[in-house]
């Protein structure tokens, strides 16, 4: 549900975000189906999906050191920060030697990590963030901190709903760490080039946003990982 207008962090008080924000103002509707397709989708994934979570969890724990699952701040809806859930692709603090945007041939990436990515299977345990109400299964991918606080004022408008789990911006740049391979400098160039392009497609999510479009994104999503 939107608060008003006036009560946005302070960050989000300018016009770039207002148009945005009265775009979705009067899809109330939609956004309270949302909620609901997100519940129900999760529960049935969740069904489906235990299984192959406990195989990948005991592949983790057993072939490198360090905890099964990988937690990392990141930001939600009015730029409230959370822990998104993954399962650790990477040796642990990686995030401490490196870059917190990761190119394809990473070397803090493990063996069994490398399969996780190419299929999004590390993404799975973000179902209990769906199911947490911290994200969607549609939404912009949430960012860090680091890279929000880059945001420009229109940029925010994203934070107007919860961060998703697959969104088109994900689906356009499903090849982001080979786009980064060769970067010299991989956090400035993601801020400077992948980001406001990634941002593009997020802003025209806000505007087409509906019940319809949610179920398309997700259908779209499945068939890319499994032509992947």
């Amino acid at each position: 549900m939107l608060l008003p207008f006036e009560e946005l962090p302070e960050e989000f008080q300018n016009n770039a975000v207002k148009k945005y924000y009265d775009m979705l103002k009067i899809k109330k509707s939609s956004l309270a189906l949302k909620r609901i397709l997100d519940v129900t989708v999760s529960v049935i994934l969740l069904m489906f999906l235990i299984l192959p979570i406990i195989i990948i969890s005991l592949c983790v724990k057993f072939t490198s050191k360090g905890p099964i699952l990988y937690k990392q701040v990141r930001v939600t809806t009015y730029n409230r920060k959370f822990n998104i859930y993954k399962f650790r692709t990477m040796v642990v603090n990686a995030d401490k030697i490196g870059s917190l945007v990761t190119s394809a041939r990473d070397p803090r990436i493990t063996g069994i990590g490398h399969f996780l990515r190419k299929y999004r299977l590390d993404e799975l345990p973000q179902i209990f963030n769906v199911l947490k109400g911290d994200m969607s299964i549609v939404g912009t991918r949430p960012e860090v901190p680091k890279y929000v606080n880059a945001y420009t004022q229109a940029m925010y408008a994203t934070l107007l709903m919860p961060a998703g789990i697959t969104s088109l911006a994900s689906i356009k740049f499903k090849n982001e760490d080979r786009m980064l391979e060769q970067s010299t400098n991989i956090d400035d160039d993601y801020v400077s080039i992948i980001l406001p392009k990634k941002m593009h497609y997020n802003l025209l999510y806000l505007k087409s946003f509906d019940f319809k479009t949610d179920i398309y994104l997700m259908l779209k999503t499945v068939k890319e990982v499994l032509i992947h």
